[in-house]
């Protein structure tokens, strides 16, 4: 193993070197597991994570071909030899060049949340609407694009609609969704879609789906309400991430378990409800609320005409 080749990849912190070359941390795109970094003079767009093995690896948004470890991005940048690479990055293991912005620790990531992240930075953000989710799913443009839920829905190269899920750690996979098709990410898990957070928010409602999340955010409007979806099925981590969305709610806030009309949904509203009380606060309202006259809300948002009353029939659910 060449020793100082593996420094360079491992004790030099590529978000430092980039931000040496110009480079900028994007704060609203980056978490825990990577970070986003543009380049106000070119438009380059890179996304920076760390392996298991220590590694600072990279890749363009731009170019397919611009990908790898602080030497590729040395190389592919300044087209210098490996011996030039050596001598640009040698002061770097000891002290930087240049003054650069200090950064937390970039978490460890596996290879299968790498690609993950890889192929989420390629698709495009639904800053102009959604054809699918609008005219099949009667999703208004201007919900799609508001503050609450900008950045939480993309459109791959089929023109799916593709919906985040996030963990402790940041990114962990998709779902995709179009005419008769479902999907997920491959080599991602499942975790949980969120809306983006608000410090004055008092509800926080889960769904089925993301797509019945955005249609109750239509039903009944509220710009004090965030949204979480379980994406169907739960797998044995999702209860611990249902809890710890609850326990983020501000004092005296609602938890509303708005799920599908069926055994299945109530299934899941019981899931909900437990991992509130592991909260441990007492100051969490928790609200059961299901559709009526249909399986889902997104079914009543296709049925009925708009508009509807603020906030819809509630049943309240057994203590906690």
């Amino acid at each position: 193993m060449d020793t100082e080749l593996e420094d360079f990849k491992t004790a030099i912190d590529l978000r430092a070197y980039a931000a040496s070359q110009g480079y900028q941390l994007d704060r609203k795109k980056s978490w825990r597991g990577n970070a986003v970094m543009r380049h106000p003079a070119t438009d380059d767009k890179i996304v920076i994570m760390r392996g298991l093995d220590g590694h600072y690896v990279y890749f363009s948004v731009r170019d397919d071909r611009d990908n790898g470890t602080i030497i590729d991005f040395v190389q592919f940048r300044e087209g210098l030899s490996l011996g030039a690479v050596r001598k640009e990055l040698r002061p770097w293991i000891g002290q930087p060049p240049v003054p650069v912005p200090s950064f937390p620790e970039l978490h460890k990531v596996e290879k299968d949340r790498m690609k993950v992240g890889m192929e989420w930075e390629k698709m495009r953000e639904a800053v102009d609407g959604h054809p699918y989710l609008e005219r099949r799913r009667a999703l208004p443009r201007s919900l799609l694009t508001s503050e609450r839920f900008a950045g939480r829905i993309r459109i791959d190269d089929h023109g799916n609609a593709v919906f985040p899920h996030f963990d402790a750690e940041g990114l962990s996979g998709y779902e995709m969704r179009n005419v008769r098709f479902q999907g997920f990410a491959s080599g991602g898990a499942k975790a949980l879609w969120l809306s983006h957070e608000f410090p004055a928010d008092t509800r926080l409602v889960f769904c089925e789906s993301a797509i019945d999340a955005l249609s109750h955010a239509v039903l009944f409007p509220d710009h004090f309400a965030r949204y979480a979806s379980i994406g169907g099925k739960p797998n044995p981590e999702q209860p611990e991430l249902i809890r710890a969305a609850a326990a983020r709610m501000p004092h005296g806030a609602d938890v509303v378990a708005a799920m599908d009309a069926d055994a299945d949904g109530r299934k899941l509203a019981e899931i909900v409800r437990h991992a509130v009380k592991l909260t441990g606060r007492s100051d969490l309202h928790f609200v059961v609320q299901e559709p009526e006259g249909a399986k889902d809300w997104n079914d009543v948002l296709r049925a009925k005409p708009l508009p509807f009353l603020p906030y819809g029939p509630k049943k309240e659910a057994a203590p906690l």
